[in-house]
């Protein structure tokens, strides 16, 4: 008898459904690979990062609640309580602080699923990058299923030097087969132990490909 898929809190699908109905109306967005997507058990969306937009378009059209990172400084207002009942795990700018890495291991400890950059932060030309430990470290650790995911065009649609979002176009989502932490983790006695992990989710993001345009 398979797992009963986990209610989803009210104000978070409110907030998913609205983020699918913006992408939808505005963009030309599709995603791939959702057969792959494990709507329960512990979980980390392992994603490039290009763009502001990034965080809602990944978990837009994924029926389970998500954990995402936010800057601590977002953390104010009617925004930051939004945040907060969001769930959202806030981060210092500069580093992954102790108190948050804590609340990535609750969260996936609990069978959720968190959305990680193993870049570490926005791609500043829209190309993929060199990645950091951090991600390696959690998946490692964790021994959370690792979903590849790969984001098209947010970077042309609300890049880092955007000041305002560009509407139109197309936006993809791409997600690959689930990653088990034996194909992740390279052992204790690796000497890059963390930074390999990350290495090969990054190489299994770059493999992830948009749909080919059709021209009729």
């Amino acid at each position: 008898m398979s797992n009963p898929r986990p209610t989803t809190p009210p104000f978070y699908e409110c907030v998913r459904v609205i983020a699918d109905w913006f992408f939808s109306t505005f963009y030309d967005y599709s995603t791939s690979g959702m057969s792959g997507v494990p709507l329960t058990g512990s979980a980390i969306f392992a994603a490039n990062h290009i763009s502001f937009y990034d965080p809602p378009a990944i978990g837009a059209q994924v029926h389970r609640p998500f954990n995402y990172f936010a800057r601590d400084t977002l953390y104010k207002g009617w925004f930051g309580k939004a945040l907060h009942k969001l769930d959202t795990i806030p981060v210092a700018r500069d580093n992954a602080d102790i108190k948050s890495l804590k609340a990535i291991f609750k969260a996936l400890k609990n069978k959720g699923a968190v959305a990680i950059y193993p870049e570490g932060t926005r791609s500043a030309d829209g190309k993929l990058a060199e990645p950091k430990p951090g991600a390696g470290m959690i998946a490692c650790k964790s021994k959370a299923t690792v979903i590849p995911t790969r984001i098209f065009g947010t970077f042309e649609a609300y890049g880092r030097d955007h000041k305002l979002p560009s509407l139109g176009g197309s936006i993809h989502i791409a997600y690959g087969a689930p990653m088990t932490v034996a194909e992740i983790d390279p052992g204790k006695e690796h000497p890059e132990r963390y930074l390999e992990a990350s290495r090969r989710i990054m190489a299994e993001i770059a493999k992830l490909e948009a749909p080919k345009l059709v021209v009729i």
